[in-house]
């Protein structure tokens, strides 16, 4: 692997600083990046003194967190409390430029304060069609209106654009139609392709050439094609690539999750998540899995990937110069009285 190319295996880390094993796994060349948790986190200080010391072992890695808003932000003491993303579709459907000018400003001051502590992106915006159907996303997505989540979520991609960070757009192509929750079932969704690209969808086509990344779900559509999306050719090389033409990074969403063990073991999960084209494969919260696709990578000596370097921040902010900007002053005073 050149040292241009990036390791395709994001991980996680296991407390609030390093553990000693943890900076010779951050070395190994298959890792690209790494993804942080509510259990890294103490403060915003400590964040950034962890940040730091990634940087320090490995400055090329792609570090990463969920920090969406409403009930999926890892980062909280210290950092803006974001509403959840229905609330803002809904400010959209009462007032469309007021909703619009703030969602724009939120996609701006998350993105800003993630960055200003040294990550390089969120996993961000959801583009899920959306309200209460699904246990997993429900108010996570801005809408249940196909043309008002693309409009909502185009002002956030603009926002995050505006200070410097990628977006990625999740879950393709649509975790809105099902109950199921895929961190813990293998869900199944019986739509055909008519009804998906008349709603879940719509988002994605619109917004394809907008997403530095886009992360498939751990769903199977069989109208549609037999095998799970992120570990589906159909979906990602005939859709995404072919159809959508969509030419940034393709993250598998986490291997560790139930959705996903329809492929089998961790190493038949990452197999299959390459061979069908995911750029960068995620396996989160079970170290132990994550060693053993990391020695599969290792002894297939997995080519790197030259996409992935595209998702780095593309502006240093440091906290000091955030902390009293005034975007940022006044777009938290509005999501004060947005709450009040």
């Amino acid at each position: 692997m050149t040292q241009s190319l990036q390791g395709r295996l994001m991980l996680d880390l296991a407390g609030t600083s390093l553990q000693d094993d943890e900076p010779a796994l951050l070395c190994n060349p298959q890792v690209g990046g790494v993804i942080l948790f509510a259990r890294n986190v103490e403060s915003r200080q400590q964040v950034e003194a962890l940040v730091a010391e990634i940087r320090a072992v490995a400055p090329q890695l792609l570090i990463a967190v969920d920090q969406e808003g409403g009930r999926v932000q890892r980062f909280k003491q210290g950092f803006t409390l974001l509403p959840a993303m229905q609330q803002l579709g809904d400010l959209c459907l009462k007032d469309r430029d007021a909703g619009l000018q703030l969602t724009r400003d939120c996609g701006w001051l998350m993105a800003a304060e993630v960055i200003a502590c040294g990550l390089d992106i969120s996993f961000a915006p959801v583009l899920d069609v959306d309200r209460d159907t699904s246990s997993i996303i429900g108010d996570r997505a801005f809408s249940d209106q196909p043309q008002l989540v693309t409009d909502v979520a185009s002002a956030f991609i603009e926002g995050m654009n505006e200070a410097g960070m990628a977006a990625t757009g999740k879950h393709f192509p649509g975790h809105g139609g099902i109950f199921a929750d895929s961190h813990l079932e293998a869900p199944i969704d019986h739509r055909d392709w008519t009804q998906l690209s008349e709603r879940d969808l719509v988002p994605f086509v619109a917004l394809a050439n907008r997403l530095g990344g886009i992360m498939p779900a751990h769903i199977t559509f069989p109208t549609i094609d037999p095998d799970s999306v992120g570990f589906s050719h159909f979906w990602l090389q005939q859709v995404l690539r072919d159809k959508l033409g969509f030419d940034g990074v393709i993250f598998s969403d986490d291997l560790a999750m139930k959705g996903a063990d329809v492929a089998g073991g961790y190493v038949q999960k990452a197999q299959l998540a390459l061979e069908a084209g995911c750029d960068m494969i995620l396996v989160c919260n079970d170290r132990q899995g994550a060693l053993e696709v990391l020695d599969y990578m290792t002894e297939q000596q997995v080519s790197g990937s030259d996409r992935i370097k595209g998702m780095l921040k593309r502006t240093w902010l440091s906290w000091s110069q955030l902390e009293n900007h005034p975007r940022r002053v006044a777009t938290m005073a509005q999501l004060q009285k947005m709450n009040g």
